[in-house]
């Protein structure tokens, strides 16, 4: 332990992570890609968050996607450096429509958490969510003519304000005037078998073509945890179910 040395900017402050984690995680990269299992990936989960960790240079990454990353690496024996501390950056990396990427230094980076998995981290303490009521598959989404749906809007903690801002600008950019969105539930009278779906007025039309359909779709997926059921469908189908973003 004693071969590691952090320096806090805001010294006193609580900034600095945990230095039980920052071990765990620096034991964690040594191992090779190629052996990393399923419990190397819980483990990395576990302790990642609260680890020391250090910026990396750029700062801003552009994924081949597209996407910007806050640009991370783990930190080396007997450096100093400053910490930082994805848990406690949460609201900064947030409100500017960051995810995070962790030594891209390499040929192949050792994770890359995209705005949609720190979203989960803020509203619910963890990643990645196995158990919940979105829907497993909406590749094809039909409401049946005598279906019964329930109709809202998405909670704080399923939607918060400063995720709806980000891809209220990103459709906005991408052309969509007035973008909407609603949550549906289905089965609703029914605990273990409902369903929901996050759903946007974005359909083909909004686009030149389908391609550019598809890559805003995937553009707003990635600003959702991983688990959400996202769908585009036309305001003038449900009625007053939108509200604006």
């Amino acid at each position: 332990m004693s071969n590691i040395h952090f320096f806090d900017a805001n010294s006193g402050s609580g900034n600095l992570g945990d230095l039980e984690k920052t071990l765990v995680i620096n034991n964690l990269l040594t191992i090779p890609l190629e052996k990393r299992d399923n419990e190397w990936v819980a483990e990395f989960i576990d302790n990642i968050a609260e680890a020391n960790l250090a910026v990396a240079e750029p700062e801003i990454i552009m994924s081949n996607e597209g996407f910007p990353y806050f640009n991370l690496r783990s930190v080396e024996p007997g450096e100093n450096f400053q910490a930082y501390v994805i848990k406690n950056k949460l609201p900064v990396l947030l409100q500017n429509g960051f995810g995070v990427a962790l030594n891209t230094r390499k040929e192949n980076p050792d994770w890359m958490f995209s705005y949609g998995d720190l979203l989960n981290y803020a509203v619910r303490k963890e990643f990645y969510t196995d158990d919940h009521h979105f829907a497993r598959n909406n590749q094809d989404f039909v409401i049946g003519s005598d279906e019964e749906i329930l109709v809202g809007q998405p909670s704080e903690e399923i939607l918060p304000g400063y995720a709806r801002q980000q891809i209220r600008e990103f459709l906005q950019y991408s052309g969509v005037k007035n973008p909407m969105v609603m949550l549906i539930a289905r089965n609703y009278n029914d605990e273990e078998n409902v369903t929901q779906d996050l759903v946007f007025n974005i359909t083909p039309r909004n686009f030149s073509n389908e391609k550019e359909y598809q890559a805003a779709m995937n553009t707003v997926s990635w600003f959702l945890p991983k688990h959400y059921s996202l769908v585009g469908m036309d305001a003038e189908t449900m009625g007053p179910g939108f509200q604006p973003l």
